[in-house]
C-alpha cells in the first residue's frame, strides 16, 4: 500500500476524491479547476486533450487527506511525523520498478500544466529530484520544479545552500554533470517526507518509509545507479549540466511571481512510465502546495519547542500567513519572560518566519479570530512587542530586501500578563449552553 494508487483508492473510498471524465487542457483549464476546489477534494482528470497521461491534484489539500497519508488522524499528525524523523529506516531495494512498463525520450507526451498567465511556462510542479551526496555516498530527495525548454531538456530551479545545490556545486566544481533522477507520481507519505528539510547527509526517503510503516520499495536505475520508490507512476533520469542555464520565472507559495532567475539545465537520458500512467500536479500557492511545504516544518516546530520548552502546547503555522511566514504558538505560561524566550527560539528554528505570535491555553491557536481576540484584550504594543531588523528572512517575501535576504520580523505577547488581575481575562461562559438545540424552541 505505498504507491499513489492505494492512496487514490483511499480517499476515493472516504469520499474526498471526484473524477472528470470530460476533455479538459493543460493551458490554464486543469490550473483553474484545482484553483475552484482549492483542497476540499482531490481531483482526477481522465480525458486531457494535450496528453494519454491521467493527472490528479489537490491530493493532499485538507489536514484531513495529510493525515490519511501519513497513516495517522488529524489531531496525531505531528506525533506521526515526529516519529518518523526519528525512527528513519532504509527501505528495501527490489529488481525491478512497475515504472519498467514503458519508455520514451520525448518529455512532451507527459500533460505539463501550464498554470499561471505570466509565467515562462508550463512547470512539472511535484517533480522530486534524487541525487547522491558525494561526501556522504547517501542519497537525498527534494522538491524541485522544471520547466520544459524542449523535448530533452528543462530548466531546474534550485535554491542556493541547499542539499541539490551544494551537490551541483561540488559536481561543477570538479567539472562534471550532476546525475539525477527525478519522480512524478508518488504516495504522497514520499512526497511529505520530500518536503521536509533534512539534516546535511541525511535521506528523506527513510523518513517516507517509516511513514509507511517500513513498506516502502525502491529500485535502482539503469544510468544513474540511484534507488527511486519502486510503484513510481513517471520517472526520469539524466544529467544536469555543468555549464548552461536558462531563464525562468515562476509563482510561489505567496501566490505571487518570483524574479526572473538563470535556472541550471537538466538534460533528458530516459523517461520511464506505467501502464495508464498518472502525472501529479500541485498548484503553485494553493492549498497542497503550502500544505506540502508547511506541515513538515509544523512538525519540526512542535517537536523542537517542546523539546525545549514543555510548556509549549501547540504550534500553528497559519493560513493567513501561506502556511510558512507566521505562527502561532499556544502555552501554558509559567513565567512572565516565557513568551519573549520562545519567540527567540522559534525564529531560529525557522529563519523564514517574520511573525510569531504567542497565546494562552484557552486560545485556539487556529482560529484566527480568536488569536486577534488575544491581541485585543491582552497585548500591549509599549510591553509586549519585539522587533527584528534587518534579519535572514524568507526569498520568497516581495516585501523584504531580495538581494541580501533581509527582513524585518515582529514577535507578539499576546498572553495574559501576571501584573494584571487575572480574573479581569476570564472569557465569560453560559452554563448547560450547549445541550441548548435552537430548533427545540423555533418551531
Amino acid at each position: 500500500m505505498t504507491d499513489l494508487r492505494n492512496y487514490i483508492s483511499l480517499i476515493k473510498k472516504s469520499g474526498d476524491l471526484k473524477t472528470i471524465k470530460s476533455p479538459v487542457s493543460i493551458k490554464y483549464e486543469i490550473a483553474g479547476i484545482t484553483a475552484k476546489v482549492d483542497g476540499s477534494f482531490a481531483v482526477l482528470f481522465e480525458n486531457i486533450k494535450e496528453s494519454d497521461f491521467n493527472l490528479i491534484a489537490n491530493l493532499v489539500g485538507t489536514r484531513k487527506r495529510f493525515s490519511q497519508a501519513v497513516g495517522s488522524n488529524e489531531t496525531k499528525i505531528h506525533e506521526k511525523v515526529i516519529s518518523a524523523i526519528k525512527k528513519a529506516k532504509k527501505p528495501k531495494v527490489i529488481s525491478s520498478g512497475k515504472f519498467m512498463e514503458n519508455k520514451s525520450r520525448q518529455l512532451s507526451i507527459m500533460p505539463i500544466v501550464t498554470h499561471f498567465e505570466k509565467e515562462s511556462g508550463p512547470f512539472i510542479t511535484s517533480s522530486i529530484v534524487y541525487v547522491q551526496n558525494s561526501e556522504t555516498g547517501k542519497q537525498n530527495s527534494s522538491f524541485h520544479r522544471m520547466m520544459p525548454i524542449d523535448d530533452i531538456h528543462f530548466s531546474i530551479r534550485m535554491v542556493e545552500g541547499r542539499h541539490l545545490h551544494r551537490c551541483f556545486i561540488d559536481a561543477k566544481e570538479h567539472g562534471e554533470d550532476l546525475k539525477i533522477a527525478i519522480t512524478i507520481g508518488v504516495h504522497p507519505a514520499v512526497s511529505i517526507a520530500s518536503a521536509y528539510q533534512a539534516e546535511w547527509g541525511k535521506d528523506e526517503i527513510n523518513i517516507a518509509n517509516s511513514l509507511l510503516e517500513g513498506k516502502l520499495t525502491l529500485s535502482k536505475l539503469p544510468f544513474t545507479g540511484l534507488k527511486v520508490p519502486s510503484g513510481t507512476e513517471i520517472v526520469i533520469e539524466g544529467k544536469v549540466l555543468q555549464d548552461k542555464t536558462h531563464q525562468e520565472w515562476m509563482v510561489e507559495m505567496l501566490q505571487t511571481y518570483d524574479q526572473k532567475r538563470e535556472q541550471p539545465i537538466f538534460e533528458l537520458e530516459h523517461l520511464y512510465f506505467r501502464n495508464n500512467p498518472i502525472f501529479h500536479d500541485v498548484l503553485s500557492g494553493f492549498s497542497e502546495h503550502r500544505l506540502l511545504m508547511g506541515m513538515p516544518m509544523e512538525s519540526k516546530l512542535n517537536g523542537e519547542l517542546k523539546k525545549a520548552y514543555p510548556q509549549t502546547k501547540q504550534v500553528s503555522i497559519t493560513n493567513g500567513g501561506c502556511n510558512w511566514l507566521h505562527v502561532v504558538v499556544q502555552i501554558k505560561k509559567k513565567n512572565k519572560l516565557d513568551p519573549k524566550k520562545i519567540i527567540k527560539k522559534i525564529f531560529e528554528l525557522h529563519r523564514s518566519l517574520k511573525q510569531v505570535t504567542v497565546v494562552d491555553e484557552d486560545i485556539d491557536p487556529n482560529n484566527a479570530e480568536a488569536v486577534e481576540y488575544a491581541m485585543a484584550t491582552r497585548f500591549q504594543a509599549d510591553k509586549d512587542l519585539i522587533i527584528l531588523t534587518k534579519v535572514r528572512g524568507s526569498s520568497l517575501d516581495p516585501s523584504s530586501d531580495q538581494k541580501k535576504l533581509q527582513t524585518a520580523k515582529m514577535g507578539i505577547d499576546a498572553t495574559k500578563p501576571f501584573s494584571k488581575r487575572l480574573e479581569g481575562f476570564e472569557v465569560a461562559k453560559i452554563p448547560k449552553i450547549d445541550k441548548i438545540k435552537l430548533e427545540n424552541y423555533f418551531k
